[in-house]
């Protein structure tokens, strides 16, 4: 059994490994990150992770952009969010946007333990508490735009990111370090799969992956 905690607190990386470490037993590798820098070697070492504890807000990842990145990267390995953010707004959209799981910080061990036997389950899981004010809150992304997002490859969600900070082709090339007819295809295809006509649309969509920045 191999978890990866993504986590930019020290101290709830230590408390959530811990408590991992009794759920799962001895025999489990718990690994650490404390950005997303540090989480894709981590991954691509251990591509048969068995699921991931991501934060909402980590060095990185800009609200729901780790992931869905994470999403379009590794789609076979399950995502549990963890947060201080109880918005069922929010909520929502981490599960929209593929989350197997959202556990709050304030949500005691024993919920930790039911949600990662659901997920190992192939389940989808939420503290029961929260369920019907997520089930009845505005929905800020679509299933169909989360849809057209997991039909990005890697590198074209990476573009479309770049696209989103308002790079050009030709910073993108260089960045990518591919031609810029590379990067041209690349945009065809985003905007095709996106179902937009130009790149400033896409890049609006690519924005609702953010939150407003406050800890």
């Amino acid at each position: 059994m191999i978890a990866l905690i993504a986590d930019d607190h020290p101290l709830f990386r230590v408390a959530l490994s811990q408590a991992c470490a009794n759920i799962l037993g001895s025999d489990a590798l718990l690994l650490q990150a404390q950005s997303m820098q540090q989480l894709w070697p981590l991954l691509r070492q251990h591509p048969d992770t068995n699921f991931i504890f991501l934060d909402l807000r980590m060095p990185g990842s800009d609200g729901f952009t780790g992931l869905s990145a994470l999403r379009t990267e590794y789609p076979d390995v399950p995502v549990i969010m963890v947060s201080a953010e109880e918005d069922p707004v929010i909520i929502k959209q981490a599960l929209t946007l593929g989350a197997a799981a959202y556990i709050p910080k304030s949500a005691p061990l024993e919920l930790l333990s039911e949600a990662i036997a659901a997920v190992l389950n192939g389940d989808s899981w939420l503290p029961p508490a929260l369920e019907t004010d997520v089930r009845n809150a505005k929905a800020l992304i679509d299933d169909d735009f989360a849809g057209r997002l997991e039909q990005l490859t890697p590198q074209q969600f990476r573009v479309l990111k770049m696209i989103a900070d308002g790079l050009l082709n030709k910073q993108i090339a260089y960045e990518m370090n591919v031609q810029e007819t590379t990067v041209k295809q690349h945009v065809s295809a985003i905007l095709r799969k996106l179902n937009v006509n130009n790149r400033t649309l896409a890049g609006i969509l690519f924005e609702k992956l953010k939150l407003p920045q406050s800890h």
